[in-house]
């Protein structure tokens, strides 16, 4: 989730660096893979070389790695890197992980099939949201696809990332892509029993 500039998660404050984001296992990181990306991936849609941006300590990439996909993740918190090759190692199993923000995307000079998305798309305020997307498009071959899973305005309370509403994630996909599905979802951590209220998007390139 540190693909970007660090951002605030419940109970906490703002932290100084991407790296301070993994001094200790933040909530999110679950140690798997969320089990809507796991179903995604039964499910035969994540194909071709993969991109999993903000990739943390590597679950999604892993997941992918062991369906033998040609998978890279990006993050910018080195510590989070370090603990995703690690586990890679540990597993035996083949991945690239680099540090790149998500911002920035073209300048990887590659281009992908399938890019994954875990709590990015949902830190960005409209500025950076737009500069974001576009970035999103330069590395996503026409037909790609793109799936985020991000913080759902209808996640109770105030705290934590920016809640994204359907229309604000309608307007930000509503240029050179196709929306294909905006679902109610969750995405699993360690502090909150039943999850926190998400919205899991599928989207094409055009």
């Amino acid at each position: 989730m540190a693909g970007s500039p660090p951002h605030p998660y419940p109970g906490s404050v703002a932290p100084r660096s991407s790296e301070d984001l993994y001094a200790s296992p933040p909530p999110w990181d679950i140690g798997r893979p969320q089990p809507v990306f796991l179903a995604l991936a039964d499910a035969g849609v994540i194909r071709g070389r993969v991109l999993d941006v903000g990739c943390g300590t590597g679950e999604h990439v892993l997941m992918c790695a062991s369906r033998g996909l040609d998978v890279t993740g990006v993050d910018l918190a080195s510590n989070a890197l370090r603990a995703a090759r690690d586990k890679a190692r540990t597993r035996g199993l083949t991945a690239r992980f680099l540090s790149q923000d998500g911002r920035y995307l073209a300048d990887l000079g590659e281009l992908f099939d399938t890019m994954l998305d875990c709590g990015l798309f949902h830190i960005f305020g409209d500025a950076d949201r737009s500069a974001f997307v576009a970035s999103l498009r330069s590395v996503l071959r026409p037909g790609g696809r793109y799936f985020m899973l991000g913080f759902s305005d209808q996640q109770p309370g105030d705290w934590g990332p920016h809640r994204l509403t359907r229309d604000e994630i309608t307007a930000s996909l509503a240029e050179g892509w196709r929306i294909d599905s905006i679902e109610a979802s969750t995405i699993e951590v360690t502090t909150e029993p039943d999850g926190i209220r998400a919205w899991l998007v599928a989207a094409t390139r055009i």
